[in-house]
């Protein structure tokens, strides 16, 4: 479970990048949509390009929760990919165990999303996996282990109690939250994935290091 600090931080960096990385977060941000700090209702002065950018990278790795390094390496596949560079990144985040297993609704939260699959109560195809950036692949199912059925976090997820807090499940996952099991039927496409953020700004920080 996250501590208060934890908490803290999040919702103030909700607050900071514009975006909810929380339930919490989202209600925060319902009461005070403004920045932190003493300044924070007050009118930003016109950020640099450079800021702009940067902000928005920001975005985008904290709603998936990765370390610079992976989103830089994820860039680079993109940017290797055929199609447009920023949906590519998109896409091929979309596609990590973690992030498929919060829109499948087994999970309240990125980190809470990540705790399941690194606790091992998650497999993919009937096999156990541990790495939240295991990239899945269209046709593969999702699955909770069925001795961590029982378990509270997943009776509570298989009776929908996470759907007030997360947004409809997308297009391109079938699930069937009774049996806590999800297939990946195709690849996302960048206009379904529930992620705020523009990714062409992504793209002009990386190719600009």
């Amino acid at each position: 479970m996250a501590t208060k600090s934890q908490d803290r931080r999040k919702v103030r960096l909700s607050r900071a990048l514009g975006v909810a990385l929380t339930p919490k977060a989202a209600r925060y941000l319902e009461k005070r949509p403004y920045a932190p700090g003493e300044h924070g209702r007050t009118k930003r002065k016109q950020d640099s390009d450079y800021a702009v950018r940067l902000r928005e990278k920001q975005r985008l790795r904290e709603q998936y929760g990765i370390r610079e390094k992976q989103l830089r390496i994820q860039f680079n596949e993109a940017r290797r990919t055929q199609g447009l560079t920023g949906e590519n990144l998109v896409e091929q985040l979309e596609m990590r165990l973690d992030a498929l297993v919060l829109r499948a609704g087994f999970a309240r939260t990125t980190a809470q999303a990540r705790q399941l699959v690194v606790h091992r109560h998650i497999l993919v195809d009937g096999q156990l996996v541990d790495r939240p950036s295991f990239r899945v692949k269209p046709g593969q199912l999702i699955h909770v282990k069925a001795k961590s059925e029982g378990l509270e976090p997943f009776q509570v997820a298989a009776l929908g109690g996470h759907a007030e807090v997360l947004p409809p499940v997308p297009g391109y996952l079938e699930v069937e939250l009774d049996k806590l099991q999800a297939r990946l039927v195709r690849r996302p496409k960048r206009a379904e994935v529930p992620v705020v953020c523009d990714v062409q700004l992504v793209v002009e920080y990386y190719a600009a290091r």
